[in-house]
């Protein structure tokens, strides 16, 4: 055995990527290899049953993977199933410690930063207690560290989307041209907000993968396991091996790019995946390397194969987003978790549970969540997001939903985009304004309407869209919190316009709908 104690080397469900043992710097004679399936995170939020088979079945085909890759490498796995499963990461560790090596011969805990501050906290603890040494290292298949966020941020007012993008624009040197972006423009949002009309080109049909022998067996043991989880796995189609991964990354190149930027705020019954990548999962994972799909997407445009628009949005989403989102939660701490800037005090609604509404459009936008655990951005955002912002309902309990309901859930990728980008809880750290709106944005963009017995021009009676109601009450509730908010200040003209006897109808209005969704009644009287 090589000179120095022997280091446990932990693999978390999110960190299947192939080179994590070079990463990780892993010694064959030396170090030893774990993977633990543990209750806890398919608990500590209720899970759907999608995101844990997801995670699961590919965990299981990543430790099989890596022994035959490794010779000699004998990867330490605990099974969700295992007898003796204590169903948390501390427990499991202790319990290696205890059963395979005494505490004396470890004396070190490496692993790759985690996706959440509880899961840090509890490793860091668990090692603290067996008296070991915590590794932390930074997860290389990110742009950015924690630490190039926080230099970036430091002494800037406002955390900008766009401002950071462009520097990572330039430092990489993606989509530019002689120091200017591509094009001429940095952004070309304003192109990609096409609704689907009759004249839209045919929507390419979802990539599926059959589940193999081992995936099957995730399914046995999740049913068994967590059988009042909610979702669904019929449906299940998730790419759960690199291999499957990059097939993915290849369909979306080919089929849905060229269409992505266009119609990627498009809604339409019946359509969950339009022309989206349906990659998060396999990003979130680890199976596939965000520089993979960049780099992909940019070949594409210089073979003319992809317009810019879809090009620039596809790689804003990943190499803007995506590292904006995950340094914001780095960056803001553990508490950011607790924010609740506007005092959301509802409490979240049974029919984000059962998908059991007449509002067409949360019909829809929540059926497919329990159906497949997946949504795309605009249905999280201007949807269930919006829904949940305007009636007022806790922050936590808001990201906590999107957390566990949805399979590329992992937290610093869900509690910054719904406490700060779709609930505005965090005061204007990440958005620089409440996505408030009436159901006429839903109308503009979707399908929808048309199916459901509310009307988005009405904001009082019984008739009246749920969205316009609770949009007019929003505003007038929030006044005093959002009026010197320079992004909105012409929304208080409009708000004045409206006579003392309708704003009480508006209030009114909004109060029979909280209190039929509280008692979990039909929004239509009789």
């Amino acid at each position: 055995m090589p000179d120095g104690s022997a280091r446990l080397l932990l693999i978390l469900g999110d960190q299947l990527d192939r080179r994590i043992l070079d990463w990780l710097d892993y010694v064959p004679d030396r170090d030893r290899v774990a993977m633990f399936e543990v209750a806890e995170e398919a608990t500590h939020v209720p899970s759907h049953k999608a995101r844990t088979a997801l995670f699961l079945s590919a965990m299981r085909h990543f430790a099989r993977r890596l022994e035959d890759d490794h010779e000699a490498l004998e990867v330490h796995y605990v099974a969700l199933d295992d007898a003796d499963n204590s169903g948390s990461f501390a427990g499991e560790l202790q319990r290696f410690a205890a059963a395979h090596h005494p505490a004396a011969e470890i004396d070190t805990l490496v692993v790759l930063r985690p996706g959440e501050h509880r899961v840090l906290a509890s490793l860091e603890a668990a090692a603290n207690a067996l008296g070991w040494r915590i590794d932390l290292r930074e997860d290389p298949r990110f742009y950015t560290t924690p630490d190039d966020f926080t230099a970036w941020a430091d002494g800037r007012k406002e955390l900008v989307l766009e401002y950071f993008y462009r520097e990572q624009r330039k430092r990489f040197g993606i989509l530019m041209d002689d120091g200017s972006p591509t094009g001429g423009d940095w952004n070309y949002d304003a192109q990609n907000r096409e609704a689907l009309r009759d004249d839209a080109p045919k929507i390419p049909p979802r990539l599926s993968f059959e589940p193999d022998e081992v995936t099957r067996e995730v399914f046995e043991v999740v049913e068994s396991t967590f059988p009042d989880a909610p979702g669904s796995l019929d449906s299940f189609g998730w790419p759960v091996t690199r291999e499957q991964a990059l097939e993915a990354l290849d369909h979306f190149l080919e089929h849905r790019l060229p269409n992505f930027g266009t119609y990627q705020d498009a809604m339409r019954r019946g359509e969950p995946w339009l022309w989206h990548s349906l990659l998060s999962p396999a990003l979130n994972l680890g199976l596939i390397d965000p520089r993979e799909a960049v780099d992909g997407a940019l070949a594409r445009y210089e073979d003319d194969a992809a317009p810019l628009n879809a090009v620039e949005g596809f790689v804003r989403q990943i190499l803007g987003w995506r590292e904006f989102i995950r340094g914001v939660y780095w960056h803001q701490g553990a508490d950011y978790a607790d924010r609740n800037h506007l005092e959301a005090d509802t409490e979240l609604p049974s029919i984000y549970w059962t998908g059991d509404t007449e509002m067409e459009c949360m019909r829809q936008s929540l059926g497919q969540v329990h159906e497949h655990g997946y949504g795309h951005h605009i249905q999280r955002l201007m949807v269930t997001g919006l829904f949940a912002l305007q009636l007022g309902v806790v922050p936590r309990q808001v990201a906590d939903w999107y957390l566990g309901l949805y399979v590329d859930g992992v937290d610093w990728v869900t509690l910054p985009n719904t406490v700060g980008m779709v609930l505005y809880a965090d005061g204007g750290v990440v958005g620089t304004k409440p996505y408030a709106a009436t159901g006429k944005y839903i109308r503009r963009m979707s399908d929808y309407c048309g199916a459901c017995p509310f009307d988005p021009d009405q904001r009082t009676g019984d008739e009246a869209c749920p969205f316009s109601t609770l949009y007019w009450d929003f505003l007038m509730r929030q006044r005093d919190r959002l009026e010197g908010n320079r992004r909105i200040g012409f929304v208080w003209r409009n708000v004045d316009r409206l006579d003392e006897t309708e704003q009480h109808a508006i209030g009114s209005r909004a109060d029979a709908i909280r209190a039929r969704l509280d008692a979990g009644e039909p929004l239509t009287p009789g």
